[in-house]
């Protein structure tokens, strides 16, 4: 039975909350709307924008400086760098009838065109859907690091597809599979989410147009939309909510920001028709009924649901938002902030102990891309310091540490199942949809560091970085060794004369923060989990010096007090479990983590007292400690640093 709305505004004490003073969303008005149920036929579209109170610097304002984060971002590249553009366009081409001889990718984007008379029995149905991600990644290459090269190679993808799109005719399809496959899913017969693959397409395309600002693409883009449009015109409302049951990415989504972007509400009235009123109706009423449910099928079409509300002021796609949220956070992710199971939502809410034994496949990364991304939504209604709590633990914990180094490959799981190991793809041959959404992550590390508003900016994390704030003629230097040392100098280089407000999140986790200015501590003390305004004629040279110190902490699963994890601030730590079993053939794709394969008996624990810094000590190397007094001794230290190794998160402690 799903929690009930009035069920679902307390978790019980101790339940993981990353967002420790976000509160639930209030009731909605009555659980209804007008008196009916929150969507009804047909769903009508009017254009009023949301206007937002904080927005995120353009990346081409900000730039990353030396630092973990830069090293991430130079790997992604570099993997990136390595694949050929004709190899990912090679399906494209043979689908459109124009010639490749290209050597063909695999794993999901596997096809290998069958000779005169042979079935077609080598080939993937999402194949495609990682050139959309390529194409954003590209985007976002070239507008957080100039990289003029990836711009490039982003342009000549988007020319050659553009001859696909003409080949394969005028109703603007486009696409590495034959339509036909549309008619499977019109018809209700198998076929693997080729919505959710135009999805990934189509935002590629908008984003090359809208950060590399290739014109092409935003022609290729609206021919793709009226065909879309022109599909799910053609269906009944019956049966158009049936088809989506079927993953579609985030249809919704991508056609409401062309709808903003070009002011053609016409893409706005088709992104309705991928509005799936049984996913969202209950949301809308406050009630949990994700138990059941394909997650990240399902967080795409929440972040639709934001960009909706944000061009037409409809509360009923907030409040499907907001509360899916506070849901997710509350109730069904980990210490890490990582969500789902086997990919789905296995187990009722709050049950995450129970839900942990279920499989060995925990927290798929895409559900981490994609909560970043509505987390940025959220936040920018509201400003509230507590989303980008959740924001830095998820960077840290479910980002940072899922690209290998110096490969760039990235993984499709991050398994809490005690005794795992991390599993990454292969260079050519996997092209999961973690791969996909790792080559945008990795290419836009600098989008939400520094916000603004009227009156000035917000420090949202604690990276080394510059920001050039070139309308207001300031800039601001950012000098971390974040979180290997728990400070953060920023340095403005350049400043008009007037008052500025720059406005410091000080993190929840943090008991005892301290700030000066130019030398001098200020004579307030900064409230965790909030922000500090500073608010004065800031002019070159003025250096603001922040201490943000980290302790040791405890987050029990909320069904089993006894199950617990250890942070140290943001940075959950992970039991180094040693190396002995492990092969090239384990740690590398295609398969997610699987501990059973090599059985291993994992230590518990007897706590010395209620605070595990009276039992887990400091062991010599920074962010790294031992727990002490037990039948067996553990060495922790951030699961991000941990590669190469078996580890633990969750321990069972008495």
């Amino acid at each position: 039975m799903a929690a009930t709305a009035l069920e679902a505004q307390q978790p019980p004490a101790g339940a993981p909350n990353p967002n420790t003073s976000l509160q639930p969303p209030p009731q909605n008005r009555q659980g209804t709307v007008n008196g009916i149920l929150p969507f009804k036929d047909p769903i009508q579209f009017t254009r009023k924008d949301v206007a937002a109170k904080v927005q995120p610097f353009p990346m081409a304002q900000v730039r990353l400086l030396p630092s973990a984060f830069l090293e991430a971002a130079e790997w992604n590249r570099g993997y990136m760098n390595r694949l050929p553009a004709d190899r990912l366009l090679h399906s494209f081409r043979l689908n459109a009838g124009l010639p490749s001889s290209a050597e063909p990718l695999g794993g999901w984007e596997i096809y290998v065109a069958p000779a005169p008379g042979e079935r077609r029995n080598n080939e993937g149905e999402l194949r495609g859907h990682f050139i959309g991600h390529f194409l954003s990644a590209s985007a976002q290459l070239y507008a957080s690091m100039g990289d003029k090269d990836a711009k490039a190679k982003g342009d000549y993808m988007v020319a050659e597809l553009a001859q696909c799109q003409q080949k394969l005719g005028a109703s603007g399809y486009l696409s590495a599979f034959p339509i036909e496959w549309f008619d499977r899913l019109d018809a209700r017969k198998p076929v693997w989410a080729p919505f959710y693959t135009i999805h990934k397409i189509m935002a590629g395309m908008l984003d090359m147009h809208q950060l590399a600002g290739n014109k092409q693409a935003l022609e290729v883009l609206e021919g793709m939309s009226r065909w879309a449009d022109d599909w799910s015109a053609s269906k009944s409302e019956e049966h158009m909510q049936d088809i989506l049951n079927t993953e579609y990415g985030g249809m919704n989504e991508v056609l409401y920001n062309l709808a903003a972007a070009t002011g053609n509400d016409r893409w706005a009235r088709a992104g309705d028709r991928f509005t799936k009123k049984r996913f969202f109706n209950p949301l809308a009423l406050h009630n949990d009924e994700l138990t059941g449910l394909h997650v990240n099928t399902h967080i795409p079409q929440v972040i639709g649901a934001a960009r909706r509300y944000e061009i037409s002021s409809d509360m009923r796609f907030h409040d499907v938002a907001d509360y899916f949220w506070y849901e997710v956070t509350t109730a069904r992710s980990y210490a890490t902030t990582g969500t789902s199971n086997g990919e789905g939502w296995l187990t009722q809410p709050r049950m995450l102990s129970a839900e942990l034994k279920r499989s060995v496949a925990t927290a798929e990364c895409c559900c981490s891309y994609n909560m970043l991304k509505l987390a940025r939504h959220l936040y920018s209604w509201s400003g509230d310091a507590s989303y980008f709590d959740y924001y830095e633990r998820s960077l840290l914990n479910m980002r940072l540490g899922t690209i290998q180094p110096k490969t760039g490959h990235t993984q499709y799981y991050v398994s809490l199942t005690p005794g795992a190991w991390k599993t990454f793809n292969t260079e050519d041959k996997s092209f999961w949809c973690c791969t996909g959404s790792g080559v945008e992550e990795y290419s836009k590390l600098n989008d939400s560091i520094y916000w603004r508003d009227q009156e000035g900016l917000f420090v949202n994390l604690f990276i080394a970085s510059e920001l050039d704030w070139a309308e207001k003629g300031f800039r601001l230097r950012q000098d971390t060794r974040f979180p290997e040392q728990p400070t953060t100098t920023l340095t403005v280089s350049a400043a008009k004369p007037g008052n500025l407000a720059m406005r410091l999140r000080i993190p929840a986790w943090t008991k005892s923060a301290s700030v000066k200015i130019n030398g001098r501590a200020i004579d307030v003390t900064p409230t965790p989990g909030s922000y500090l305004t500073l608010n004065r004629a800031w002019k070159a040279g003025d250096k603001i010096e922040m201490t943000l110190p980290m302790h040791l902490s405890v987050e029990a699963m909320p069904d089993d007090a006894k199950t617990q994890a250890f942070l140290y601030g943001p940075l959950v730590l992970a039991g180094d479990l040693g190396s002995e079993g492990l092969t090239g053939q384990l740690t590398e794709g295609p398969n997610a983590p699987r501990p059973q394969r090599l059985p291993m008996e994992i230590p518990s624990f007897q706590a010395a007292g209620a605070d595990p810094a009276s039992w887990i000590k400091p062991a010599g190397a920074p962010l790294t400690f031992r727990t002490t007094g037990q039948a067996k001794d553990v060495t922790l230290a951030p699961l991000n640093s941990i590669f190469g190794k078996r580890y633990s998160v969750y321990w069972q402690v008495s």
